[in-house]
C-alpha cells in the first residue's frame, strides 16, 4: 500500500490516515468548501466516524452555544448525516 500506515495490521491498530469526509462537507455545507480540512483515525469499527472539530469562532460565544449549534444542524438540516448525543456512547452503540 503506498501509505505505509494503512499497510500495517488493522485489526490490532489506530491508523491515522487521511479523510475524504473533512472534504465531503464542502460538498454538503458549500460555505464550508475549503474553510475545513480534517484526519482520520482508523480503528477497528465496522460502519461509524467521528469528527473532531476544531475552529476559531469570529464572537465570544460558549461551548453550550456551539453544541446546540451543532445540535441544531443534526436535528434540522444535516439530519441523517450528522449526528449528536452527549451520552456516553462508544462505537458500538451507534450500530
Amino acid at each position: 500500500h503506498k501509505d505505509l500506515y494503512r499497510g500495517r495490521a488493522a485489526a490490532m491498530s489506530m491508523i491515522p490516515t487521511s479523510t475524504g469526509a473533512a472534504k465531503a462537507v464542502g460538498l454538503v455545507l458549500p460555505e464550508l468548501n475549503g474553510k475545513l480540512d480534517g484526519f482520520a483515525m482508523r480503528v477497528p469499527t465496522p460502519n461509524v466516524s467521528v469528527v473532531d472539530l476544531k475552529f476559531i469562532a469570529k464572537k465570544a460565544t460558549s461551548v453550550a452555544e456551539v453544541n446546540a449549534a451543532i445540535k441544531a444542524a443534526a436535528d434540522g438540516p444535516l439530519k441523517g448525516v450528522l449526528g449528536y448525543t452527549e451520552a456516553k456512547n462508544v462505537s458500538i452503540d451507534f450500530n
